[in-house]
């Protein structure tokens, strides 16, 4: 698997991905945010496209950010998306890990995410993040690297995911899996491509 930063939300990068096998398509062809991607090793099937300079093939997940509004030493990860076969098996985490060291040594003090799932909810601490304790207004919890990565703070997350009303049974029994879960291991930073 291949990482690499697109472009800056300065550069203005758009990324055109297949709406059938991503979710959040349509918010990778917006120019203000820059975007990250992992692809395969060509022996993925191409499902997206760049528009503008530069051609990008194999896209198997992507991630877009931006700076905070409020507070230039924040950036936030806006969208995480990872192609739909190839879900469960780490790679947005990875990304988002890849992308969190690039906006670090941009010189970005803290990013942040908001998540409104489970799965994404572990995903990002095991990208080394921690919940906030907040919650944006449309029900999303509220994560920051560095953050409070504490497995009290962890399972009280996962609480606020169980006591929602609607879950998805594959949701239901992730977190019933989770019950009491320790802290998950925080992945290593993937190289540059």
């Amino acid at each position: 698997m291949e990482y690499a930063v697109l472009g800056w939300p300065e550069d203005g990068p758009q990324l055109r991905l297949d709406h059938r096998t991503f979710s959040y398509a349509g918010k990778f062809v917006m120019s203000n945010t820059g975007k990250a991607v992992a692809r395969g090793d060509g022996s993925e099937r191409a499902s997206g496209r760049t528009d503008g300079a530069e051609e990008y093939d194999d896209p198997v997940a992507a991630i877009a950010f931006n700076e905070d509004r409020t507070d230039p030493g924040t950036a936030w990860l806006r969208y995480v998306t990872v192609r739909d076969d190839r879900r469960g098996e780490g790679v947005g985490a990875r990304l988002a890990r890849f992308a969190t060291a690039r906006l670090r040594e941009q010189g970005y003090d803290r990013v942040r995410i908001a998540v409104n799932n489970p799965f994404a909810f572990h995903a990002l601490y095991k990208a080394g993040f921690g919940f906030t304790g907040e919650r944006t207004g449309i029900a999303e919890l509220v994560l920051a690297r560095p953050g409070d990565r504490s497995a009290e703070r962890y399972r009280s997350g996962l609480d606020e995911f169980r006591e929602r009303e609607g879950l998805a049974p594959e949701e239901r029994s992730f977190l019933d899996a989770k019950a009491g879960a320790e802290l998950p291991d925080v992945i290593p930073v993937p190289p540059s491509s």
